[in-house]
């Protein structure tokens, strides 16, 4: 019974994606209104950010359900299986959903934006589709490595739904709404992510596999540099760290 434990929580992380899923659907209400300076403003839609706390959640529980199936010593090909298909729903489909809505918003913002063809949101259905691929590529890899070959689908999911997180509570600092609500902005993070996914880029891994300083210099640095952009930039820190992760892989590759 105890070997099961680890394969509970990788269902918990993907019955927190469909919660997730849930609220990013539910996102009707988005309210545009032009302020004095006549220029154009919206309310974004809290369920999106809600939907995006879900994916966040989703990946603790995905970090721990490894964690447990090492300490349990109750690894399997059933749990390694039934990871990949809790990360797909989590960090593919539902960053997938915020995505169609982000875009959705983007075209509101325009004249006649309320008529736009589900053609031009299908795009960000893409993202899934590419995680799905690499997913499958890596359960079939069998060489082994001390990093990843492509960005993993937790971290594309995670920068998707930092996005929403980032309209809603705004940066004093750096103010990206604008990019955010952009269409071709949005259609050019789906295909970088994308890309990235299934490509075949070294990227680090945050394991430890000792305690000396040469080996997790990079690792020591990304988390530092996480650390202290959470502090600066508050969620706008989570696309920042997400780039500064592969530049520093490309770097200590």
């Amino acid at each position: 019974m105890t070997k099961q434990i680890p394969n509970l929580f990788t269902l918990l992380n993907l019955f927190l994606g469909c919660i997730a899923i849930v609220f990013a659907l539910q996102t009707e209400a988005i309210s545009i209104y032009v302020g004095e300076d006549l220029s154009s403003h919206y309310n974004m839609p809290e369920k999106l950010s809600i939907a995006a706390y879900f994916i966040f959640a989703a990946a603790v529980i995905d970090f721990l359900d490894g964690f447990v199936a090492r300490l349990m010593n109750a690894t399997s090909e059933m749990g390694k299986q039934l990871d990949s298909l809790s990360d797909l729903v989590s960090f593919g489909v539902a960053p997938s959903v915020i995505l169609y809505q982000l875009l959705r918003i983007s075209f509101i913002k325009e004249e006649n934006g309320l008529d736009v063809s589900i053609a031009c949101l299908l795009p960000a259905f893409i993202v899934a589709c590419a995680g799905a691929y690499r997913l499958a590529r890596f359960n079939l890899d069998n060489s082994h490595t001390d990093g990843f070959k492509g960005v993993p689908i937790p971290a594309a999911g995670l920068l998707i739904a930092s996005f929403p997180l980032i309209l809603h509570f705004g940066n004093n600092l750096i103010d990206v709404t604008e990019w955010l609500t952009n269409k071709w902005v949005l259609y050019t993070v789906i295909m970088l992510v994308s890309w990235l996914m299934i490509s075949t880029l070294p990227l680090i891994t945050l394991k430890f596999k000792d305690y000396g300083l040469k080996n997790n210099l990079s690792k020591i640095i990304l988390m530092t540099f996480a650390i202290v952009a959470a502090f600066i930039f508050q969620w706008l820190a989570v696309p920042i760290v997400f780039i500064v992760y592969i530049i520093l892989s490309l770097l200590y590759k």
